[in-house]
């Protein structure tokens, strides 16, 4: 649900969005929760893969109450592209195309540069830098069809901060900032815009499981401008102004949510 920092009662309305066909990967759970639950609450049609069946379920029954458009959820493991073209295929069908994208989907799971095989290094790659560049390239000819799209990939904070243990995802992360720019240079004339939000520590129940202990809580807080942890519905404000029209002429950059983390 949305967040006390964020309340849906004084969030931003953008009636542009009413309406949009809007696809986020990994929707089920933490960030892409906050952001299915957020284009949701703007009157978009919403479809979202994930492999967490319970809880994309639970969540598709939450957000149906009370909304014209219930989201669509579909089973996807983002590693396999024949099973993600074949899942956006069905999706551009019902819905009658794509306009935002949310590639959003990834794994931080640690790991020491001793211990990355090469299977490894073409799983992680595979987990968080492959589907979103074919996951766009599925969505881009209705795009171009109807004249113009967004394109929203995610990227972390981490490798501009050059945190240990996560080699490969900052690899990953770094790379999505470079193909941001190059899809944004090449989309653009079909009327496409392409951006990377790039979140700081936030505060979701697998961090706060796996990472954010006490220490690490007050190292990040101590770290950032702003004294207060980034909540899941700061990224989905962002990433509803990149999708709307107010942000038409915003393209080819890097948007933080992170508090001033440096």
């Amino acid at each position: 649900m949305l967040q006390a920092s964020l309340t849906a009662s004084r969030a931003a309305i953008y009636p542009s969005l009413a309406g949009k066909r809007v696809l986020v990967t990994g929707g089920g759970s933490g960030i892409g929760e906050a952001l299915t639950e957020a284009f949701v609450r703007q009157g978009a049609r919403v479809a979202f893969v994930d492999i967490a069946d319970e809880a994309s379920r639970s969540l598709v029954e939450r957000l149906a109450e009370g909304t014209d458009h219930a989201p669509l959820y579909r089973h996807c493991d983002l590693t396999n592209i024949d099973q993600l073209r074949s899942v956006i295929s069905d999706i551009v069908e019902q819905f009658g195309g794509v306009d935002v994208l949310v590639n959003n989907a990834a794994n931080d799971d640690r790991h020491a540069i001793a211990d990355v095989t090469p299977e490894y290094w073409d799983n992680r790659i595979a987990v968080n830098l492959r589907h979103l560049f074919f996951a766009a390239q599925a969505v881009a000819p209705s795009m171009k069809q109807a004249g113009g799209g967004v394109i929203l990939n995610f990227g972390s904070i981490s490798w501009h901060l050059a945190l240990p243990d996560i080699v490969l995802y900052q690899t990953a992360k770094a790379g999505i900032e470079g193909m941001t720019r190059a899809m944004a240079r090449d989309l653009g004339e079909h009327g496409i815009r392409v951006n990377t939000i790039v979140p700081g520590g936030i505060k979701t129940p697998r961090q706060d499981m796996l990472w954010h202990d006490d220490s690490e809580t007050a190292r990040i807080l101590a770290n950032q401008c702003l004294k207060e942890r980034v909540m899941p519905a700061d990224v989905a404000a962002l990433t509803l102004f990149l999708a709307s029209d107010d942000a038409r002429m915003c393209t080819g950059h890097d948007y933080f949510v992170d508090a001033g983390w440096r």
